[in-house]
């Protein structure tokens, strides 16, 4: 059983955005103090990825580990209407995986960055900045970016 009631519940959803979150803030500042230059949430592309840099080919998302099933500290699936929250997070990670490929297939590279990178004391922003510039100065086509560990 919920330990709040419905109108709590659905004010307290509704305060969760799918844009401009702090994780895509934090991405986007550090991007941006490295000089790079991107578009925001460009519906001509599948998925609208968070940030697209043309000059590159490249599109990143920002994941929230909730959202997208992440296996982190982050992430427990939540014991009241588990069967829906259950289907609701497969099919976000289905629909993840459809986009890569459709992106791969049109050329672009992506990048996903899990919020777990940025979020917490043991998070290193430094560190996703770091592999967010080698990653778009080279040639490889994916990059994942997860919280580090040890």
């Amino acid at each position: 059983m919920d330990n709040v009631d419905e109108k709590t519940r659905s004010r307290m959803m509704s305060g969760i955005h799918a844009k401009n979150t702090k994780s895509e803030l934090t991405v986007r500042r550090l991007l941006h103090r490295c000089g790079f230059r991107y578009r925001l949430h460009d519906s001509k592309l599948p998925g609208k990825p968070d940030m697209v840099l043309p000059k590159y080919k490249a599109a990143i998302f920002v994941h929230g580990c909730f959202w997208h099933g992440h296996d982190c500290k982050f992430f427990r699936l939540p014991g009241i209407r588990t069967e829906f929250w259950k289907k609701k997070i497969v099919g976000n990670c289905e629909r993840d995986k459809q986009v890569v490929i459709a992106l791969n297939g049109s050329g672009w590279r992506v990048a996903i960055v899990w919020e777990c990178a940025l979020r917490g004391s043991d998070a290193k922003p430094e560190f996703v900045a770091e592999q967010l510039m080698d990653w778009l100065s080279g040639s490889c086509t994916k990059l994942l970016l997860w919280e580090i560990r040890g």
